[in-house]
């Protein structure tokens, strides 16, 4: 049984959306955290919904936050509890995208997600195992869990942009070619790009890079 991952709404209005985006926001964080790149973003991407869903559990490391799934270098939790959690929230974040797809009236193609720390890690665990391929998917700052099996459970192909901070102190700046290695070996359309002097974090260049890679991958 999936949870229900509440999110606020902007751009498009209901019903004239022509694309959406979903961001996928870190351990620890909450949906609005990632909410209002889409107030820069926005103007560049006329006819699109942004929203930002709040991970199904509360952070055991913030309970002010959320968290996709355990980390058990960070809260004490097992692997296995880690890998059952990121199994359980895959299909809560896989209910959200049916969910905004089928009340927007949009296609598969239409849209693209956008992760950051851990919001990448389930992101690039979701979006390949889906039957219908997305637009495209933004990774910051995160890592390709299980790459071993990357090529066996591919369901769909989609282009994929990486960007990772030089300077990254929470996940290694060598998961970013770790994570590519894996998706060109498994035959996906991959970028990646390395912000430098950046830690943990979005920085300006990996944002327009982001914004170019969506205006080109995007409908309308």
């Amino acid at each position: 049984m999936t949870r229900k991952l509440n999110s606020e709404r902007k751009g498009a209005p209901l019903g004239q959306a022509k694309s959406a985006v979903v961001f996928v926001h870190g351990y620890g964080a909450d949906g609005a955290d990632l909410l209002g790149l889409a107030d820069p973003l926005g103007p560049h991407l006329p006819g699109t919904v942004f929203f930002s869903p709040d991970a199904p559990e509360r952070c055991t490391g913030n309970p002010f936050g959320f968290q996709w799934f355990p980390i058990p270098w960070l809260d004490g939790s097992s692997e296995e509890q880690a890998l059952a959690g990121m199994a359980q929230a895959s299909d809560d974040l896989n209910a959200f995208l049916d969910g905004v797809l089928a009340d927007e009236g949009l296609a598969p193609e239409a849209l693209a997600l956008v992760g950051f720390s851990q919001g990448t890690m389930i992101s690039l665990h979701v979006a390949p195992r889906r039957a219908a391929p997305l637009a495209g998917l933004v990774g910051f700052s995160g890592r390709l869990m299980q790459p071993e099996r990357l090529e066996a459970e591919t369901a769909s192909h989609l282009p994929v942009l990486l960007i990772h901070g030089d300077q990254d102190e929470v996940v290694p700046p060598a998961c970013l070619p770790e994570a590519a290695d894996a998706l060109v070996a498994a035959g996906f359309e991959t970028y990646s790009h390395v912000s430098k002097g950046t830690g943990h974090g979005i920085a300006h260049d990996g944002l327009s890079l982001a914004l170019s890679f969506l205006r080109e991958k995007l409908p309308g």
